[in-house]
């Protein structure tokens, strides 16, 4: 018998034809803008304080809960094998981005452990890896599964490159496109309906907690001096930021696979009865 693969569907539905042109349009504003100095390269943070010989312990530790989701995420996954066909995609990004959330704790402490632009690269590189996972699963939420491994993906190589061109040339126009433009285009699927069987991401909150943590680094000195020198707000930024893991977390609760507890019993039952319907 002859078996032919799968294929890609030819044609794309309307809401996939829009998202291929926002992504597009993104390229081009990265390729084609003016190049941009990185306003972090040389940038000094509020709380420079040591703990126990730990230089910048406040902002190498604040870098905690990442992992804790991260891990706490990735172990959910594993339990997850026998969870419902049709979910490999959204398995894969949500993979993605609890494996990014891990990286960036690493790479942020390592780089606030002593910052140079070198360092900044791995803590922006864990930050690209997460932010590819959660376009995946936006995708997934709002356009449909069969384009949102295809673009995390994308945006995960696109990530690479706007980090070689930022530490490699100092221009950092591609990666601001991807970051906020990927955050708009995050906002632009959390006013669409959601696509049917969708897991019920709350995509609200992911950008709330992303607006948060911007907003906090911002602030940075302004917070550390009206918290009279006790938290920074880089340090809080960190924690805001890791809390756009748990809606993703509590995603995983609607692919949990049936309790064999429950398949045990009803296969009992089957074996109970006769062909006519009666128990024998």
């Amino acid at each position: 018998m002859n078996r032919t693969p799968p294929r890609f569907p030819a044609t794309l539905d309307p809401r996939e034809r829009e998202l291929l042109a926002a992504l597009l349009l993104g390229v081009l504003a990265a390729c084609l803008g003016p190049a941009l100095p990185d306003p972090m390269a040389g940038t000094g943070f509020a709380d420079g304080r040591g703990w126990g010989g730990l230089p910048h312990a406040m902002d190498v530790l604040s870098n905690l809960p990442f992992a804790v989701l991260g891990v706490w995420g990735l172990l959910r996954l594993r339990r997850l094998d026998g969870a419902a066909a049709g979910t490999a995609a959204v398995r894969h990004c949500a993979g993605l981005f609890f494996g990014g959330l891990v990286l960036t704790a690493f790479g942020s402490a390592f780089y606030h452990l002593h910052p140079d632009a070198l360092r900044l690269t791995a803590d922006r590189l864990g930050m690209a890896v997460a932010f590819a996972g959660m376009v995946g699963l936006a995708v997934s939420e709002r356009i449909g599964r069969r384009v949102a491994w295809p673009v995390a993906c994308g945006m995960l190589v696109a990530g690479l490159l706007a980090l070689a061109a930022c530490h490699l040339r100092g221009n950092v126009l591609p990666w601001a496109v991807l970051q906020f433009g990927g955050m708009a285009l995050v906002l632009g699927l959390a006013l669409l309906r959601p696509v049917p069987g969708a897991l019920g991401l709350k995509l609200g909150v992911v950008i709330c907690c992303y607006g948060v943590a911007k907003l906090l680094g911002l602030g940075d000195d302004a917070i550390y001096q009206a918290t009279g020198q006790l938290v920074s707000g880089h340090s809080l930024k960190h924690l805001a930021a890791a809390c756009a893991g748990w809606p993703a977390l509590q995603m995983l609760r609607a692919l949990r696979p049936p309790a064999p507890a429950a398949q045990s019993t009803r296969s009992r039952l089957a074996g109970l009865r006769s062909p006519t319907g009666t128990f024998e």
